[in-house]
């Protein structure tokens, strides 16, 4: 591939994983500085991909997760066929999210075989998960050309801070520092989630100590952000539903640290070089872990983790449960 190519990259549709598709991003430049790279992707992700220096455009899909509509990712693959991309990378696995770099006729596209998609993609790259153990290794595996060896190391995403924007929101909402964040969200489902009394003991200590407690996440979190509030005696604030997504990504780095289920929100933090204090349960950082040296991960690996579940299938939740609170807020610097 020479070094001006344009490349169309078909973006996953989780924001932990958009994040994580950085990597490619930054592979992709560190090898030919000159090309052009585009990202179709969800539209909530468009605001994040601004925050990456190494994308030249994000462009929206018009459809939600998990809709086919063939004649709409038909027309808008038509309506790309002018923009003389040269290749395409398809990151998902699925069928759908092949047919609009086909229907742009892009000479080159590369993907991993699943769901027959022959045809669809033309440079089919086997998927060996005995070698690419992480989900970011997946993403840069595919950047390099067929059969060569994969860099050694994968780069961390960067996401830009845009200090204008972070001002603004802070006094928007009236905040004070300095503060950690908690998010104690996941959008894969309850067997991610370190307890909310536990957050919201966390929080109370936080407080005692000096510090703000930010509760970050979707609307859909607000209950749990109204847990943690009231069990933190005023150190909290409930921020779920309350910010864009762009917002939360400055609102983090001006956090001293997050305290974070593996979600989203997590690779957000790690991305702003703020510190990272993981906790897994039902997924594992072997598989996405925070891309980022400054973080302590808790993962008991317990006999029966990971299940990679929405729900403990055993009912104890343990793997979380047994997470001490007084062993995550020493992790935090000049709190314990």
């Amino acid at each position: 591939m020479s070094s001006s190519e344009r490349i169309l990259v078909v973006g996953p549709s989780w924001v932990g994983d958009m994040v994580m598709a950085q990597s490619l991003f930054i592979s992709l430049k560190q090898r030919w500085p000159a090309c052009s790279i585009d990202v179709l992707a969800p539209e909530w992700s468009i605001p994040v991909l601004a925050r990456m220096p190494q994308v030249r455009n994000g462009i929206p899909m018009p459809l939600g997760h998990g809709q086919f509509n063939w004649s709409v990712r038909r027309r808008l693959g038509i309506s790309l066929a002018g923009q003389d991309y040269s290749r395409a990378i398809v990151l998902p696995r699925s069928f759908k999210a092949a047919l609009v770099p086909f229907h742009a006729g892009i000479p080159v596209r590369t993907g991993y075989r699943g769901e027959m998609r022959y045809g669809l993609i033309n440079d089919m790259r086997p998927l060996d998960k005995s070698v690419l153990t992480k989900t970011v290794q997946r993403f840069v595996a595919l950047g390099v050309a067929k059969n060569a060896p994969l860099p050694p190391h994968s780069p961390a995403p960067a996401l830009r801070v845009d200090p204008v924007k972070q001002a603004a929101v802070i006094q928007r909402l009236n905040l004070a520092g300095p503060a950690v964040a908690m998010m104690p969200g996941a959008e894969y489902g309850p067997a991610k989630c370190w307890p909310l009394e536990k957050f919201a003991e966390a929080a109370r200590i936080l407080g005692e100590r000096g510090y703000k407690v930010w509760v970050l996440g979707s609307k859909k979190d607000a209950p749990a952000g109204d847990v943690i509030v009231a069990g933190s005696a005023g150190a909290a604030v409930n921020l779920c539903g309350e910010t864009l997504l762009e917002e939360a990504i400055d609102l983090l780095a001006a956090s001293k640290a997050a305290i974070t289920n593996d979600s989203g929100l997590m690779h957000v933090a790690a991305a702003v070089d703020t510190r990272v204090i993981a906790l897994y349960g039902s997924s594992t950082p072997e598989f996405t872990p925070p891309l980022t040296h400054d973080c302590t991960i808790h993962y008991l690996r317990l006999e029966c983790s990971p299940c990679f579940k929405r729900e403990c299938p055993l009912g104890h939740l343990d793997c979380l449960n047994k997470i001490d609170v007084t062993r995550v807020i020493a992790d935090l610097p000049g709190v314990a």
